[in-house]
C-alpha cells in the first residue's frame, strides 16, 4: 500500500477566480489541499503555476514534481493554522543569525567573512533600522530586544503564502538576515545562497570537495530559489 500512487483523472486544469482569490480546477473540480481545504491562491501567476504542474502529471501524480503545489498547501494546512508560532519560530534565527558569528581563524577566512557578510548586515541596518552584533567564536551573544523587536514585527506581517516560502528562505540559509535579503531582492538568490555557504565553500577550498555534500547541498539550492520563486508569486 505504500507505493500506492493517485492516478490521473482529469484532462485539463485550469484556474478559476473565487471573489479575489484564484482556485485550481481540474476538469471543473477544485483541488483541495491535503487537510480537505479549498486550495486557493493569492496570486493568478501562482495559481497559473500550481495548475501547470497539475497539467504536467501523466498516468499518475507525483508530489515530487509539484513543488508550487506543495507549498500552497503548506501555507493553508500549515502556516494559516499557526502563522503566530511560525512567525515567531523565524524570527528567533535573528537572535542566533549566521552572519554574527564569525571564524576566529585563519585570518583569510576571519577576512573574507567581514567582506562578503558584513554587506548584508548593512542592508539591513539601512532596511531595518536596526544593527545586528558581530562576536568572533560560537559563544551565543543574544542580540539586543529593540533589534529582535523590530526583526520579529517585519516576519509577523507577512502574509500566510510569503511566510510559508520566507520559511524555507531561512532555515535552508541559516540566516533571517538572507531571508529577508532574498525575499526583498537585495540581490540575486543564488549569489544570496553562496553567501550562506561561505564556511562550506571555505572548507571545500581547503579540503577538496564531498560528493555526497555537493549533492545534498544543491537540493538545498534548488529549494532556496524555488522558495524565492514561491515568495515573489505571493503577491
Amino acid at each position: 500500500m505504500s507505493d500506492w500512487k493517485p492516478k490521473r483523472f482529469w484532462k485539463l486544469a485550469t484556474v478559476a477566480e473565487r471573489d479575489g482569490s484564484f482556485a485550481v480546477e481540474l476538469d471543473g473540480r477544485p483541488v483541495r489541499t491535503p487537510a480537505k481545504t479549498l486550495l486557493t491562491l493569492p496570486t493568478r501567476p501562482m495559481a497559473e503555476a500550481v495548475a501547470a504542474e497539475w497539467d504536467a502529471q501523466e498516468k499518475e501524480v507525483d508530489p515530487r514534481t509539484m513543488p508550487f503545489t506543495r507549498s500552497a498547501n503548506a501555507a493553508i494546512d500549515k502556516v494559516r493554522v499557526q502563522h503566530a508560532e511560525v512567525a515567531d519560530l523565524l524570527a528567533a534565527y535573528g537572535d542566533s543569525d549566521l552572519l554574527c558569528y564569525r571564524a576566529v581563524h585563519p585570518a583569510e577566512l576571519v577576512a573574507r567573512q567581514s567582506q562578503i557578510w558584513d554587506p548584508a548586515l548593512d542592508w539591513a541596518c539601512v532596511t531595518f533600522g536596526v544593527r545586528l552584533i558581530t562576536v568572533s567564536g560560537l559563544m551565543h551573544q543574544p542580540q539586543p530586544e529593540s533589534v529582535q523587536t523590530q526583526l520579529s514585527a517585519q516576519v509577523h506581517c507577512l502574509s500566510d503564502f510569503q511566510l510559508a516560502a520566507f520559511h524555507d528562505l531561512v532555515s535552508l540559509s541559516g540566516s533571517l538576515v538572507l531571508g529577508f535579503a532574498a525575499a526583498l531582492d537585495w540581490r540575486d538568490p543564488d549569489e544570496i545562497w553562496r553567501i550562506s555557504r561561505l564556511d562550506e565553500l571555505w572548507q571545500e577550498e581547503q579540503w577538496g570537495p564531498d560528493e555526497e555534500a555537493q549533492a545534498l547541498a544543491e537540493l538545498k539550492r534548488q529549494a532556496f530559489l524555488h522558495a524565492k520563486r514561491f515568495f515573489d508569486l505571493s503577491s
